[in-house]
């Protein structure tokens, strides 16, 4: 399909046909990724415990600091989207070019800076002396691969904004071939390569990213995608990046903030030990695989909403996403149901440590069944308010759900003996002994009470709005001189 035929699908079409044919790639790429994740973590596995935790303490920090480039991304994203709802076609790709250029400027610092602060701060983050050299490995060999995953990163958002998910899942599926290949080369040193153990998981991360980078690279400049890079559109545009940090900053803010939270959650999940923490890992990256398809469905939801938000049909944006909302809920109960069906075979296949296992159950009980409230509600309203470019709402939603709820719930019902509200004692150890199940109560408490508060602003309706401005009226004045009327 053209442009104009998936521009004119998504603003009139069909909502349902529509979310899942753009839905369907982005399904199956993140399937695929999240594929690999669980095949990085069976090799990983085959190590040891230590080995595998190792990516799971570290991602938090990476992600900290990766979070404000995808800020930007989601600001690009939003612009170019809404361009092309409002058939501006020249500013999306003018506001495309400014994203690739800003993408690879802002990750050259984010390298050098997390390399630096890399062995602070995952002593910061109390991560084991077990695990600490394996993550500190893993974590420099990432950053060094930064500017290949922002704009690898940027082409991926620029596809979705023009209705094109096919292109990204193809790349999706060599890039994360060829970095399952090259996975147990490096880490177990077969053949020629050399053994690297954890950080020759990071190595084929690295190329993997690089390889995309580089393909959506050659793509977008030699026209065979819609949108089209010159070198003349790379050039520094000041006047945009005000724009682009206006619009890109507060999601950055709260994306770094989302993630550094998960620093301090690591930190309070470790306090219970490696087996509580492996447990929690293995079953995140399940869970992850089996919500593939709602996620996928919430990022071609964003496509459909920016569109319609700049085209300036806000009923319909609210429309999609409500549905988007249903849709998501019942996909993650089956997801959740399935792996409390299946959870200790499955759990065999990747450690097979009767501790770890035991601890599963405890994480699923007190945690897993909060899920379908986080991806069918939050995430939705979350991507609908980013879509719309809306991102001091996003950081705020954010904020509130991971350091306002879930980083105190966990801690209190996890580590304090009582607290005391309104005159009234509630004796939290005699719940829990101070065991992970307080933690994870706490942690599916704040997707309860997040949902909730996520929907209630949503149902307010304040971010029905566009961010780009209209297009200028053409008057005629006596004469026949044109003028734009701002």
């Amino acid at each position: 399909m053209s442009l104009e035929d998936v521009r004119e699908d998504i603003l009139n079409g069909p909502v349902e046909r529509t979310l899942f044919r753009l839905a369907g790639p982005l399904i199956v790429s993140n399937m695929v990724q999240v594929l690999y994740n669980l095949i990085d973590t069976f090799w990983l596995g085959k190590l040891g415990r230590e080995e595998l935790s190792a990516p799971g303490a570290s991602w938090p920090y990476i992600a900290t600091l990766m979070s404000i480039g995808m800020g930007f991304a989601v600001a690009g994203f939003a612009f170019v989207t809404q361009y092309i709802g409002a058939k501006n076609f020249e500013k999306a790709n003018r506001s495309a070019g400014a994203l690739y250029s800003l993408s690879l400027l802002f990750s050259v610092g984010v390298a050098v800076v997390g390399s630096l602060f890399a062995p602070t701060v995952l002593r910061l983050m109390d991560v084991s002396p077990d695990v600490y050299p394996y993550a500190l490995r893993y974590t420099l060999v990432i950053f060094i691969g930064i500017p290949f995953a922002f704009t690898y990163f940027a082409f991926t958002f620029l596809m979705r904004a023009v209705g094109d998910t096919r292109t990204p899942m193809w790349i999706s599926f060599f890039t994360v071939g060829l970095n399952m290949l090259l996975d147990p080369l490096f880490i177990f040193g077969l053949g020629p390569f050399p053994k690297l153990g954890v950080a020759g998981a990071a190595v084929a991360t690295v190329i993997a990213n690089a390889t995309g980078s580089a393909i959506g690279l050659y793509l977008m400049f030699s026209g065979r995608v819609a949108l089209k890079l010159t070198p003349s559109s790379l050039r520094p545009d000041f006047e945009f990046y005000k724009r682009l940090f206006r619009v890109g900053l507060p999601s950055g803010i709260g994306q770094s903030a989302n993630s550094f939270g998960f620093v301090v959650l690591t930190r309070i999940i470790m306090g219970f030990g490696d087996v509580t923490y492996a447990a929690y890992v293995i079953t995140t990256r399940l869970v992850n695989f089996l919500t593939s398809i709602s996620r996928g469905i919430s990022m071609a939801m964003g496509t459909m909403i920016a569109q319609n938000v700049g085209a300036g049909k806000f009923e319909r944006a609210k429309r999609i996403a409500e549905r988007t909302m249903l849709i998501n809920f019942t996909i993650a109960s089956l997801a959740v149901l399935i792996i409390g069906i299946f959870r200790v075979p499955i759990f065999k296949v990747f450690l097979d440590d009767p501790k770890v296992i035991a601890e599963s159950k405890i994480v699923l009980e007190y945690f897993l069944i909060s899920v379908p409230f986080f991806n069918g509600i939050f995430i939705v309203v979350n991507r609908t308010f980013l879509s719309a470019g809306h991102t001091k709402k996003s950081m705020a939603l954010g904020i509130i759900r991971l350091w306002g709820l879930r980083i105190p719930l966990s801690y209190a019902f996890g580590y304090i003996g009582a607290v005391t509200i309104l005159g009234l004692t509630i004796p939290l150890a005699s719940l829990f002994d101070f065991t992970s199940r307080g933690v994870f109560f706490g942690m599916g408490l704040s997707n309860f009470l997040g949902a909730l508060i996520a929907l209630a602003w949503f149902l307010r309706g304040s971010w029905m709005s566009a961010i780009i401005e209209k297009k200028s009226k053409k008057l005629e004045k006596p004469g026949g001189v044109k003028h734009s009327e701002g």
